[in-house]
């Protein structure tokens, strides 16, 4: 498993979030799923997220990344990102997510960076772009999400 990283997350989104009592690092960097798969959340914006993933321990029977772990991956970077664009009184809910997987990874860590493609006032859509260590690319994923109050 990689070694925890410290996410960076610009000043002023910060700033916003503690304001309205929640610990971002603590939100995007923890939970049962991203520690099960390994994933790690190294830069976060609203339009640019960068998180890893280890392909051991997510492989399927075979020996290769499960495609399943991939969009695990695009899902997680592409709603950190709509989650900050959302700002602290509204949260994500994915709405479409489709992934295209190009090759195989059999070890590593692979890197995905989500970028915005539409960042709207009730939803946001993000591509996803997976590689490895060698900067091929495994997997190209889109996110949509639909932004909702949360009130």
């Amino acid at each position: 498993m990689p070694e925890q990283t410290t996410t960076v997350f610009p000043q002023p989104t910060l700033d916003e979030w503690a304001a309205a009592g929640i610990d971002l690092p603590v939100l995007f960097t923890t939970g049962p799923l991203c520690d099960r798969m390994g994933i790690r959340i190294l830069q976060a914006s609203a339009e640019r997220v960068v998180g890893t993933l280890p392909v051991e321990g997510n492989t399927q029977p075979y020996g290769l990344l499960h495609g399943g772990a991939s969009a695990i991956l695009a899902e997680t970077l592409g709603s950190t990102a709509a989650a900050l664009h959302g700002g602290p009184t509204r949260y994500p809910v994915g709405v479409d997510l489709n992934c295209t997987h190009h090759r195989g990874a059999r070890s590593g860590l692979l890197t995905g960076v989500a970028t915005a493609a539409h960042l709207g006032r009730t939803s946001a859509t993000y591509e996803i772009v997976i590689t490895d260590a060698t900067g091929k690319r495994v997997c190209t994923a889109r996110l949509t999400c639909q932004v909702r109050d949360a009130g």
